[in-house]
């Protein structure tokens, strides 16, 4: 079954815009993984509009499942990562002012960056993803920046699924495809939802775990969080048998 791990960010926006700790992010991302999630996911920025640094530390000592760190690679995220040691970090390449992640990298040109970096979370036994367009071309590159996984980038696929979603998915069958043959493991997330979750993981058999926040936490505010978890797990579940 593909892996579903929970960006808690929405939470952390809520919580800041009154101040104080309501909601408790710490709670919640217990009472998540209590729902069946398999693991949580944080996108800290530098300006921590949503999830600051000071959570990232406090996350580490209370999720017992998966826990990813996305973000892009200074040399604060750096420290911040190796000093926590998730299971999982994930590059992204946007800037600081960027208001959600909207491209993947060039592995091309930023081939020897990213392979500094990532050697550095390998001395750690921490395991790397780099969140990716769906373009075969990048993979080679990809691969040689030793990375153990590519997060493949769904908002193309999802502003496309209504209108055509054979030919929206066409180029993530493709590039997860060539990844796995070429030893890397396939995540995907962005605007990943219920309506285009069961087809995207039923047509990529190669997907190993997505990372959904923003629309999880919008059908949540309808159905509850304990609900909406396991929605989520059967969009999943119900096309890996």
């Amino acid at each position: 079954m593909t892996k579903l791990s929970v960006n808690i960010n929405k939470l952390a926006t809520i919580r800041n815009s009154r101040g104080g700790n309501n909601p408790d992010i710490l709670q919640y991302a217990s009472k998540i993984e209590s729902y069946g999630a398999h693991g949580i996911t944080v996108h800290p920025r530098p300006d921590q509009r949503h999830i600051r640094y000071e959570d990232v530390y406090a996350l580490k000592q209370v999720v017992k499942t998966e826990f990813n760190i996305e973000g892009y690679p200074s040399e604060e995220f750096v420290k911040m990562v190796l000093e926590v040691k998730p299971t999982q970090v994930t590059l992204v390449p946007d800037p600081p002012e960027a208001l959600t992640s909207n491209n993947g990298w060039d592995t091309q040109m930023h081939l020897e960056f990213l392979k500094t970096i990532i050697e550095r979370f390998k001395e750690e036994q921490i395991r790397t993803s780099i969140f990716l367009n769906p373009d075969p071309k990048m993979l080679e590159s990809a691969q040689a920046t030793g990375t153990d996984r590519i997060e493949l980038y769904t908002e193309s696929y999802a502003s496309q699924f209504n209108s055509n979603k054979e030919i929206a998915i066409q180029p993530y069958l493709e590039t997860a495809k060539f990844a796995t043959n070429m030893g890397l493991g396939v995540n995907a997330g962005h605007d990943l939802d219920l309506k285009n979750l069961s087809y995207f993981a039923k047509t990529i058999p190669e997907l190993l775990e997505v990372s959904i926040g923003h629309a999880l936490i919008c059908d949540a505010l309808e159905y509850g969080m304990s609900n909406t978890v396991r929605m989520y797990l059967n969009q999943l579940d119900s096309n890996k048998s």
